[in-house]
């Protein structure tokens, strides 16, 4: 489905302020990601800001980051440099069977998934990926402002979110309820805006243990203004550094 993307102004907006006690402290020493922002279908315009975002994250919480939107970066021996991959806006088929096959080996080694958005609408023919995300992507309504629930406030990517955030973003409908054993973390009140099919749970973020590995999902951040917003950061770096490991 094509994407919309209503000007931010006609909606909500999304600026806010972190707690004044909120910390999520620092990576492990020399802990690296990358960021990968391949497409083979829709693009979201949000990649350059989302990057950027990754970027500045880890200059503020000690990982350093990598960005490509080459698939040949995933072998044994490069992914190995990585604590966490960051899946960032992907779609549809972004990796060959060779390069599946070593992102397979580098999660089972106990590294770290990180999902952003679209990504949960890549590699939609490959089941383990579907596994490892969570939940496929199915179809989202027009861009609106709804409200989201914090389901776990302890998870380091909760922690500093109001119990009621009321924001625009494209509110994803999956194909399933999020794979058996993954922690839901937020969802979206479906009372709250027009077009939700998942019932009274309607599953937004979730992270969980994998073959050895870990992996955590968002299904927020549509807009460019998302990446700047400090609450939202706030939930991406803990997902990250939850990912990583800390």
């Amino acid at each position: 489905m094509a994407c919309s993307r209503a000007p931010l102004a006609t909606l909500s907006p999304v600026a806010s302020s972190l707690p004044a006690n909120c910390s999520l402290g620092q990576a492990p020493a020399g802990a690296r990601v990358l960021v990968y922002t391949r497409t083979a279908g829709y693009r979201h315009a949000s990649i350059p800001a989302a990057t950027a975002a990754v970027q500045s994250l880890g200059a503020e919480h000690g990982f350093a980051v990598e960005h490509t939107e080459d698939g040949r970066q995933f072998t044994d021996a490069n992914l190995a440099r990585f604590a966490a991959v960051v899946f960032l806006q992907n779609s549809q088929k972004v990796l060959d069977s060779a390069q599946r096959a070593a992102f397979q080996r580098y999660i089972r080694a106990g590294h770290g998934y990180v999902g952003v958005h679209n990504s949960s609408n890549a590699e939609i023919d490959w089941p383990w990926y579907g596994e490892l995300m969570g939940a496929f992507f199915l179809q989202h309504p027009k861009v609106q402002t709804a409200t989201v629930l914090v389901a776990d406030s302890t998870h380091a990517s909760t922690r500093c979110l109001p119990a009621r955030w009321t924001r625009p973003d494209e509110w994803y409908n999956f194909k399933t309820q999020p794979v058996a054993g993954a922690h839901i973390l937020l969802a979206v009140d479906e009372k709250s805006y027009e077009g939700g099919t998942m019932g009274a749970l309607h599953p937004l973020a979730w992270y969980h243990e994998f073959e050895g590995g870990r992996a955590w999902y968002t299904a927020l951040g549509h807009f460019d203004e998302h990446f700047t917003d400090p609450v939202y950061r706030s939930h991406l770096v803990g997902g990250i550094l939850w990912a990583i490991g800390r």
